[in-house]
């Protein structure tokens, strides 16, 4: 999350520890990408009997839609750092956004691998993602159970018909609820290929089922003092961490129509150590909080009435549905037949109740059988074809600071600038790509920039975004500097009296990308865009 929150990231942002202590976020990130590297490596040369080396993989990175770009480059340079891959052969790995890679799994579903809200509701409100859907497919209910044990994939056409729900210029949106982020995408189907075209910018937010803990925490707090619970993560770390496992796995017991208490286990030290800091017992604490809804049980537990988990669901999913109904009402979001709810949260049957109450019936909600792991399979579907998605929204409005000729009554004197008896307009902004346009994968923004000096050695352009989809000039306070476009023209020295490079940027694909080339020469020039370290 702190990617997605910290508004100035670079390479030396850090985290923080629970013991206070403070680490470099790419050191955390590289360790935990070169681990799953070794597994992976691991389990592949146990597959194939001998060495299998990392060359001849080709790995994908899953992250939120909402990312911006410092966020997902960051991700690439701890890829770099965990040598999952090299500096040198960049498309070794491809970012993939999460609803998107859920999106391309979701309209290859077979009938049986998934739950439709609509026709189907059973105990507690939700499903048990085991079930099955379909008219009286038992035979693929035992091929699921068998697979599971053999661990084998599930072959698409092995049984049960083809889902042929999705028709050419059907449009759905994915909902993908994770741990941190809740992301949004709108799609609409192009056949015969079933290519995708993105119909309105990723949306979202911090809506993931984090929020639960932290009220959790916050309700912990009420009832122990927020003094202690801030020096038992200090001093006791590790048991702060179980604490929380146990919640979680009490958090996905929750459901809209359970009646029997959520008994939550307290770790030992706990127990101990607030004996130690306040002089009197948990069960003490327990009952001078005022918290009626939260008991003691005599073997060591919190006791917490179904109301109680509910409500600490309430504000993550009230945000969820409140983005959703906005959502609904742009214009672009008309017509939707189907709404796709993925990500280990969307197990959760009062997140799917909740979904359900807003639609009313305006969409059908669709629920992969193995939801949680609905983008993995996704992003490996998209790791073979990262073609799959023809055309994307810009989340951002990008573009460059340039001068422009002065006119009058057009621009406004403060911008005005004379040099060498010719009248220019300063901080026009040059967009290269509007907010929430169509652009397609492949499709280039082209411009030429020509050196200061002939000697120069490098182009140094400032790259600027907005949120808003027309901007003027660069001095408007929607408009914030993103990033530098660096030219390396070195050693391409002509005798042409006006060098010009051309410049291509790509916005069409899940990085943005730059290329260029000197026009005098036809000489390829090295061109980056850097989004961190500015």
């Amino acid at each position: 999350m702190k990617l997605h929150t910290t508004a100035n990231l670079s390479i030396d942002t850090d985290l923080h520890a629970a013991n206070g202590k403070r680490v470099k976020a790419l050191d955390i990130f590289a360790y935990a990408l070169a681990f799953f590297k070794e597994q992976a490596l691991k389990e592949l040369s146990d597959q194939t009997g001998g060495e299998f080396d990392n060359s001849n993989v080709r790995w994908v990175i899953t992250v939120p839609a909402i990312w911006k770009m410092p966020a997902k480059q960051f991700m690439r340079e701890a890829a770099y750092k965990s040598g999952l891959v090299s500096r040198e052969n960049p498309e070794q790995l491809i970012i993939a956004l999460e609803p998107e890679a859920a999106s391309i799994y979701c309209r290859k579903l077979r009938l049986h691998q998934m739950v439709d809200l609509g026709t189907k509701t059973t105990q507690n409100g939700g499903f048990s993602p085991t079930e099955n859907v379909g008219s009286g497919m038992t035979q693929a209910k035992e091929h699921v159970r068998r697979n599971r044990q053999s661990r084998t994939f599930l072959v698409e056409n092995v049984i049960g018909e083809l889902w042929s729900e999705l028709e050419e210029g059907d449009r759905y949106v994915v909902v993908d609820c994770g741990g941190g982020t809740v992301d949004l995408t709108v799609h609409q189907i192009r056949l015969p290929e079933g290519h995708l075209k993105e119909l309105y910018k990723a949306s979202g937010g911090p809506y993931g089922s984090i929020g639960i803990d932290y009220e959790f925490e916050k309700l912990l707090c009420k009832i122990f003092g927020q003094d202690f619970i801030d020096q038992f993560k200090i001093k006791r770390p590790a048991a702060w961490v179980d604490l929380m496992i146990a919640f979680e796995s009490r958090k996905r017991a929750a459901a809209p129509d359970r009646t029997n208490p959520l008994n939550i286990n307290l770790p030992f030290s706990f127990i101990d150590y607030y004996k130690k800091f306040r002089g009197h017992s948990v069960e003490h604490a327990l009952r001078k909080s005022n918290v009626d809804f939260v008991k003691w049980s005599s073997q060591g537990m919190l006791r917490m009435n179904p109301d109680a988990m509910n409500s600490l669901f309430k504000p993550t999913i009230d945000h969820i549905i409140q983005h959703l109904i906005e959502l609904f009402e742009k214009p672009e979001v008309s017509d939707i037949k189907f709404l796709f709810l993925v990500g280990g949260f969307a197990e959760s049957p009062l997140l799917q109740q909740a979904v359900q109450n807003m639609l009313q019936g305006r969409s059908r909600i669709i629920i992969p059988h193995d939801v949680g792991l609905t983008i993995l399979k996704g992003a490996v579907l998209f790791g073979l074809d990262p073609s799959v998605i023809k055309v994307r929204r810009s989340p951002l409005t990008y573009g460059v600071g340039v001068l422009n000729r002065f006119v009058e009554g057009k621009h406004p004197p403060e911008k005005l600038l004379v040099k060498d008896g010719t009248r220019w307009c300063t901080d026009v902004f040059d967009t290269f790509i509007a907010a929430d346009q169509s652009v397609a994968l492949g499709e280039s923004v082209k411009r030429s920039y020509t050196p200061a000096k002939p000697s120069q050695q490098v182009i140094i352009i400032h790259v600027y975004c907005s949120e808003r989809e027309s901007v003027s000039f660069i001095s408007e306070s929607s408009v914030k500097k993103c990033g530098t476009l660096r030219l390396d023209v070195s050693g391409t020295e002509s005798s042409a009296p006006r060098r010009e490079i051309q410049t291509l940027m790509q916005f069409g694909d899940t990085e943005i990308r730059a290329m260029a080339v000197d026009v005098s020469t036809g000489r390829t020039v090295k061109a980056s865009i850097d989004f961190l370290s500015h």
